[in-house]
């Protein structure tokens, strides 16, 4: 089930991708269910917002694909090499990134897939994770790599407001074994693995994200990314595809 929160005539409403429409729901199925209003809105006539804004942290996983590790000059991580990105960096579908050319000359796209939680969790043993999650979108890790590089920690590197886009929509029902990230700039594919192809899988970035915070409703884990990433450009269109999700779609200018 494809869940998408969209605005529609002037207002911020949440609903079930059905046949190019949206059953309107009656509120965040996260937490008021999947009861239905009866109205149905053309797909078309919607504007899709980023599906989840994250009321606590973006949680991030790092050189979690061998690819994507060997690419970055490292061995595989034993553990999952984590970090935070802030909630305002969370932008939604064909949002604008903003390059802070002021402060940065580098910027990159990271294809990935993302995690929504669903319930507290804490302490979560990989293997009822599930239990645990809503479901799941596309995300762009955007990075500052030059930052990133003489920083020698990650926060203002990927902590820019925008640097988060998400979307189109919440997959609730997605089959991780067939799951593909695809990404492209400007039409040309730059990335492109099998979700299965993670060092540390999902149960397990659930259990070592959990074990250090309490993870809320709403909060994403960002997964990881396949080789290729690299740098776009002010005017440049970037897309992110999950096969059994969909595309995320953002076009980027300089600040």
């Amino acid at each position: 089930m494809k869940i998408a929160r969209f605005s529609y005539q002037d207002a911020l409403r949440y609903g079930i991708v059905d046949d190019g429409e949206l059953v309107v729901l009656a509120g965040d199925p996260m937490f008021a269910g999947f009861e239905t209003t009866g109205e149905r809105v053309p797909l078309a006539d919607a504007a899709l917002l980023a599906p989840v804004i994250p009321r606590s942290k973006v949680v991030c996983i790092g050189k979690n694909y061998h690819d994507h590790a060997a690419e970055m000059g490292g061995e595989a991580p034993a553990e999952p090499l984590m970090f935070l990105k802030p909630n305002t960096s969370v932008i939604g579908p064909n949002d604008v990134i903003v390059r802070p050319t002021s402060l940065s000359s580098h910027t990159d796209y990271e294809g990935e897939l993302a995690v929504v939680i669903g319930r507290i969790a804490k302490n979560v043993p990989a293997e009822r994770a599930s239990d645990y999650i809503f479901g799941y979108t596309v995300a762009n890790d955007i990075t500052a790599r030059d930052l990133q590089r003489t920083d020698g920690q990650w926060s203002r590197a990927k902590g820019f407001d925008t640097f988060c886009p998400v979307g189109p929509v919440i997959e609730t029902d997605l089959d991780l074994d067939s799951a593909a990230i695809t990404t492209r700039v400007n039409g040309e594919v730059r990335q492109q693995g099998p979700v299965s192809d993670m060092i540390h899988g999902i149960g397990a970035l659930v259990a070592y994200a959990s074990a250090v915070f309490t993870l809320l409703p709403g909060d994403l884990i960002l997964t990881g990314t396949p080789a290729g990433v690299g740098p776009f450009e002010a005017g440049d269109t970037v897309e992110v595809e999950v096969s059994g999700i969909g595309i995320l779609r953002n076009t980027a200018r300089d600040a």
